[in-house]
């Protein structure tokens, strides 16, 4: 899930480079909303492994 953020993320500002700048928006759009996804599943991932031991 973090790649693919890291790769909008790098999508997103090739875009912007090459003056796509809604193409650009959009896929940090994605790269952020995939990053927060990430986060809260390894909070979760983190507190389930404390339960556990």
């Amino acid at each position: 899930m973090l790649h693919y953020a890291l790769v909008f993320l790098v999508v997103a500002l090739i875009a912007a480079l090459l003056g796509f700048g809604g193409l650009a928006g959009v896929a940090a759009g994605i790269a952020k909303i995939l990053f927060f996804v990430f986060l809260v599943l390894f909070v979760i991932s983190l507190i389930a492994g404390r339960r556990r031991v």
